[in-house]
């Protein structure tokens, strides 16, 4: 069954089917949309959560079959969660969610959370099975035109109201990146106490340099300073920054390399993969500076240790998020001699608090899905 994103939640409240397939190349709305899912199926009781990452070295489509077959030794229900980056399982894949629908039972839920999935493939038979059976969201990007509309949504879903001039001005303010708009409205949302935004509290939210800000510590990261990222990694921490909000600017930018290096390693020219992957021109220097550090392993093995952030923030895996977060941006910067020494924000101490699942919603962004 086809459902819009913005309808995703009416159709969750009514009835949490065994299978939702989110698939997009906008990644924050993707993961809104898996935020949802994982948010009900709790609620639908089920407490334990297993993820299978399609796009790591040594996967197996076997492990979605054994996952089917297997009781969750913690819950009488389970969310598995299937992340597909390429859209595409192949044939192995493809028979494998077949038969993983032969299988399972109507008690479990499988999520999955995928790139965007081409028409050819929306014709094949297993998305045909997985249509079926449950529920197919396909998100798409927002235009350049569709922007301001959507901007305003999201002001008005924040209970405020934004004259049409701050409103230009805010859509040029984040060229197009959803997650730096996102940011932006809750930032404006502090700053215009009376619940209206106007050019001069746009002006002065760009104008507040002196925060430490989510995308200098990621182009920090892809450039490969490792003593700057981590710096504005402490600050983000120091200002009450929710380790998912971090986990997500990173992520992000570590599935746009993915990405780009699969396009690459397809045949593609690097401009033509920095292209189809909508990076902007001010930004493709670093991104070829990361891609010029990083091969398709340390790639995998970066999303690999995200997954591990990812479930230390949602209390699936040991550590502390801000300690793991450090492990991410150093792998990411590639530093191969010790880790630059950083003092943390010295109002920080003890144990980071862990977030739910629905922090991304909460806090501007998403948390990892590291599709």
């Amino acid at each position: 069954m086809k459902v819009y994103p913005e309808k995703l939640t009416a159709q969750l409240q009514q009835q949490v089917l065994p299978v939702y397939v989110v698939s997009g190349d906008e990644p924050l709305l993707v993961q809104e949309c898996a935020d949802l899912v994982r948010h009900h199926a709790r609620e639908a009781g089920c407490s334990d959560r297993e993820v299978i990452d399609a796009g790591v070295a040594g996967f197996n489509w076997q492990d979605i079959l054994h996952s089917a077959s297997s009781m969750s030794l913690f819950a009488e229900r389970k969310l598995v969660e299937l992340r597909i980056p390429s859209g595409k399982p192949g044939t192995d894949g493809s028979k494998a969610l077949c038969a993983y629908l032969d299988t399972a039972g109507d008690e479990d839920v499988l999520l999955i959370v995928s790139g965007k999935i081409d028409k050819q493939s929306t014709n094949s038979k297993w998305y045909k099975a997985l249509d079926a059976a449950g529920v197919t969201v396909q998100v798409w990007p927002v235009d350049a035109r569709e922007l301001p509309r959507w901007l305003q949504r999201r002001v008005q879903g924040a209970g405020m109201t934004i004259d049409q001039d701050a409103l230009q001005l805010l859509c040029d303010r984040v060229e197009g990146n959803l997650l730096a708009a996102v940011q932006e409205v809750e930032k404006l949302k502090l700053l215009a106490t009376d619940g209206r935004i106007t050019t001069a509290t746009v002006t002065d939210a760009v104008s507040d340099n002196a925060r430490y800000n989510l995308f200098d510590m990621a182009d920090s990261a892809l450039k490969g300073d490792a003593t700057a990222s981590l710096r504005r990694l402490h600050g983000l921490r120091g200002e009450g920054t929710e380790p998912a909000v971090a986990l997500w600017a990173l992520a992000r930018e570590i599935r746009t390399l993915c990405d780009i290096q699969r396009d690459c390693d397809s045949g593609k020219s690097m401009q033509q993969a920095l292209q189809a992957r909508r990076v902007w021109k001010n930004r493709m220097g670093l991104v070829q500076a990361a891609l010029a550090r990083h091969d398709s392993d340390s790639l995998s093995e970066l999303l690999q240790q995200a997954l591990t952030v990812d479930g230390s923030i949602k209390g699936f895996a040991r550590g502390r998020p801000w300690d793991h977060l450090e492990d991410l941006v150093t792998g990411l910067c590639r530093v191969t001699s010790p880790t630059p020494e950083v003092p943390a924000p010295p109002n920080v101490t003890g144990p980071v608090p862990l977030v739910s699942d629905r922090a991304i919603s909460r806090s501007n962004d998403a948390s990892l899905d590291v599709p």
